[in-house]
């Protein structure tokens, strides 16, 4: 398999990497992903005493004594956002495609936000895209330990010495 992009997600942010072959293999190791774009979800970002005035949960006292339950939807404003930045992680892989000829992507994101990427991916790119899926959360490793991780699940090519040290 040859993956023109990788996406590592987690529902704060999503780094976009392709595979880039040495230049002189015989004097360099490789491949190695490079870094082509990174996306902040700016909501998830935003510290929760920020986004919520009142961050306590469950009840509020009410001024006759007795206790009122309220539900401030925290739990569904927060998947609401991860939704839309899938739907923002999806839109850059169809312009990618168009733009870039993508046909291969593997996307690796934290269960839940792969949820969303299944649903927003599978609207908007059709048959065209070759999608392959990891659940796991590797967002916050750097290149190396990505590609060492989907190295050994066979998402990507390993990481080969120059030629020239080769016996």
């Amino acid at each position: 398999m040859h993956a023109d992009c990788i996406i590592v997600a987690d529902g704060a942010r999503a780094r976009f990497f392709t595979l880039q072959r040495p230049e002189y293999p015989d004097i360099e190791s490789g491949p190695d992903l490079k870094e082509l774009k990174d996306l902040v979800n700016p909501e998830a970002e935003t510290r929760e005493n920020e986004l919520w005035s009142d961050i306590r949960s469950g009840g509020n006292r009410g001024g006759n004594g007795g206790v009122h339950a309220y539900d401030d939807h925290r739990q569904r404003h927060l998947a609401m956002s991860e939704k839309r930045f899938a739907r923002s992680i999806a839109e850059e892989v169809a312009r990618m495609a168009r733009e870039r000829g993508t046909r291969e992507v593997v996307l690796v994101a934290h269960q839940r936000t792969l949820g969303f990427l299944r649903e927003e991916l599978g609207a908007l790119l059709g048959n065209g895209i070759r999608i392959h899926q990891l659940a796991k959360d590797l967002s916050r490793l750097d290149p190396r330990q990505i590609h060492a991780h989907l190295a050994r699940e066979r998402l990507v090519p390993k990481r080969r010495p120059p030629r020239g040290m080769m016996h």
